[in-house]
């Protein structure tokens, strides 16, 4: 129960991982925002959750909307000090995969997927990370993908984004986890959701139909629980596959000791030597 008590901020929570996790934190006696666009959905998640110790806040935006992502996190962290003191832990989960070819995809797309899997979690958790620098605890949990961790056919522009999204949050934790945060990357394989029938076809248009190997992946709240379990024990990279995508995505982690010489580095003031150098 190592989020009792907690707030806990998800997007993309009105189905599939987030309105797993929400359920599940919030069985834990967390507290839970739920964002995403479907209103409807949200509140029912919400209503699944709000029980016992747990309360709930639905919060719906569109995630590629920035002024109204800055006027979320606002009241999302007003709402969480009045219960935990902040937000304790920032789920970045929201996002849109990709079936198509490379040769026949409209740069639209590109802009699309970029926008929400990329520049979004990026935005929201830009929003938040000072002042959670400020109280000196927190987690942030950035949902990539084993497309993130090595190219996958038919998604370009989804693995652009989701290396991307590694990448910024490797190097936020080299800056933050001397300051009391831990930031989260989760690389989920195949997990029974609905992300092949909201994926975008080569021009832009929702492919509707799902695939195979979704169907017959994880299911959410096993994956959740392995990623819940995974954060309490303060995992840095949390790989969640089987079969062939675990057997990749275990070949492309980062190895621990190099997490460690990396915050080592700013805990050494290479960002001080960088800014004297500078001015010099």
């Amino acid at each position: 129960m190592a989020f009792a008590g907690e707030v806990a901020w998800i997007t993309g929570a009105s189905s599939g991982i987030g309105a797993a996790m929400a359920r599940a934190l919030a069985a834990e006696g967390a507290h839970v925002i739920l964002s995403g666009r479907n209103a409807e959905a949200l509140a029912e998640v919400a209503a699944e959750c709000a029980k016992g110790n747990a309360t709930a806040l639905v919060l719906p935006f569109e995630v590629t909307d920035y002024p109204a992502g800055l006027a979320a996190a606002e009241q999302a962290w007003a709402w969480a000090a009045e219960r935990s003191g902040g937000i304790d832990l920032l789920f970045n989960n929201a996002g849109i995969s990709q079936r198509s070819l490379a040769v026949d995809t409209d740069y639209a797309v590109y802009e699309r997927i970029i926008a929400v899997d990329l520049l979004a979690p990026i935005a929201l958790t830009q929003a938040l990370v000072g002042r959670m620098v400020a109280r000196g605890k927190g987690r942030i949990a950035m949902v990539s993908s084993v497309a993130g961790k090595v190219g996958v056919p038919m998604r370009t522009a989804y693995s652009a984004a989701k290396f991307g999204l590694i990448g910024y949050a490797d190097a936020l934790r080299t800056e933050v986890t001397g300051e009391g945060l831990h930031v989260h990357v989760i690389a989920p394989g195949s997990v029974r959701t609905n992300v092949s029938r909201n994926a975008l076809n080569a021009d832009g248009s929702r492919r509707g139909v799902s695939d195979k190997a979704i169907d017959k992946g994880i299911d959410p709240a096993e994956a959740v629980a392995a990623i819940i379990a995974a954060m309490a024990a303060g995992e840095r990279e949390i790989i969640v596959a089987r079969g062939f995508e675990q057997e990749i995505g275990e070949a492309c982690r980062t190895p621990e000791a190099i997490f460690d010489k990396m915050a080592a580095m700013v805990a050494d003031g290479y960002a001080r030597k960088m800014e004297q150098a500078s001015v010099e």
